[in-house]
């Protein structure tokens, strides 16, 4: 059986930042202790560097889905974050975006999550891979981890 991996979206696969700093500033001040509730923000947001391939190569090895969470309060985040899925990842993510703010009620081998204390992640059942920890500082450790179980 194939393993089941699970990625999350903000500072994982999408650099939340970017898309901050495309934003005005008087709209970023409006919004200065909830900015991921900006409406339109999530559509602005560039790729993480490396995170294209590294996906990628995920879903071509794994059952792969991207896990994330949308502001409740956002109401442009879901299609924003479809949107970038179609845009950046295409066909490889195709019907592959779960949005959730309980990620510990999905059934997997591992989630690249990182924040390990939000939503439901200290509770998810697999293995974290905690991005931009020590161990896991960026994508190129992430697939070094996972290549070990690929057989070419």
């Amino acid at each position: 059986m194939n393993k089941i991996v699970y990625v999350d979206m903000d500072n994982v696969l999408v650099n939340f930042q970017s898309g901050l700093d495309k934003i005005s500033n008087e709209l970023r001040m409006k919004y200065i202790n909830d900015p991921d509730e900006i409406p339109g923000v999530f559509s602005l947001m560039d790729p993480i560097e490396d995170a294209i391939s590294s996906y990628q190569f995920l879903a071509k090895h794994f059952d792969t889905y991207i896990l994330s969470t949308s502001p409740w309060e956002n109401p442009t985040a879901l299609n924003d974050k479809l949107d970038w899925v179609k845009k950046y990842l295409g066909k490889v993510a195709y019907k592959r975006l779960i949005l959730s703010h309980h990620k510990h009620l999905n059934k997997g081998d591992y989630l690249i999550d990182d924040r390990p204390n939000h939503n439901g992640v200290d509770r998810f059942e697999g293995k974290l891979i905690h991005f931009t920890s020590d161990l896991y500082p960026n994508w190129k450790t992430v697939i070094d981890y996972f290549s070990k179980y690929v057989k070419y």
